[in-house]
């Protein structure tokens, strides 16, 4: 009898701990381009027009801003090798002061990307069970690895960009990873297929000469007053339905 409510106690237990099943939300769907576009911070390529416009809108952190000083909008494709991003950034200070890119990336003007293959959602801080890619201006990327300490990940992500006026045009291509990525090892990016459901969430930081990020603006409403969740819970993304 005792073990009987012993075990009982147990599953309960595990029953409590378990991680809730991640519910959709904001649900996007992303259109398929069979050719890759040419990063070049040009999107000349015809799919692109076909794309519609997102809106870079939900300040994450930080106090009201104007229009002219932050504006941010982004398009998305993809194809069986990435996960493709266009974004258009008016920002009027462009700040990349940090020369290390593993020191304080966080604080100069760089896109973060949230991607969680399965699209689980669940804490991520120090796992792979989701990714918080910060793309610099000058093309590195970084996140936080299991060790606990930043690591860059630039063959995760390929970035593009060009200047005009006050506009800043951003092309990227990220290579989707599931959570049995391994730091140090030969890892093999998961292949997009149609109906597929990922994570995801695009956000940027827009520092105009602070010692800190200024705002954080990111494309998903985060509920409750600390809204700075991204790089920690996946729960908070929203959801990429692919489509072809």
């Amino acid at each position: 009898m005792k073990s009987i409510v012993a075990m009982a106690l147990i599953l309960v237990l595990l029953s409590c701990n378990k991680h809730k099943e991640k519910q959709d939300s904001g649900v996007i769907k992303v259109d398929y381009t069979e050719k890759a576009p040419l990063l070049d911070g040009k999107p000349t390529e015809t799919f692109w027009n076909l794309c519609d416009w997102l809106p870079l809108d939900q300040n994450w952190i930080g106090g009201p801003y104007e229009h002219g000083d932050f504006n941010g909008r982004y398009k998305l494709a993809w194809n069986e090798e990435a996960l493709y991003i266009l974004i258009e950034i008016t920002d009027d200070i462009l700040l990349d002061r940090t020369e290390d890119p593993l020191k304080l990336w966080w604080n100069d003007d760089c896109v973060e990307i949230f991607i969680d293959e399965d699209n689980s959602g669940g804490l991520h801080q120090f796992s792979h069970n989701a990714f918080a890619y910060h793309v610099a201006l000058d093309g590195n990327v970084v996140d936080l690895g299991p060790d606990k300490k930043p690591r860059l990940y630039n063959d995760h992500v390929s970035s593009a960009h060009t200047t005009e006026d006050n506009l800043t045009t951003w092309e990227l291509a990220v290579k989707v990873f599931d959570d049995s990525f391994m730091d140090g090892t030969q890892n093999t990016p998961v292949s997009l297929k149609p109906g597929k459901k990922i994570g995801f969430a695009l956000a940027y930081c827009d520092n105009d000469k602070s010692t800190e990020r200024e705002n954080f603006i990111g494309s998903v409403f985060v509920e409750g007053e600390d809204k700075n969740q991204g790089w920690i819970n996946a729960d908070i993304f929203g959801t990429l339905l692919l489509s072809k």
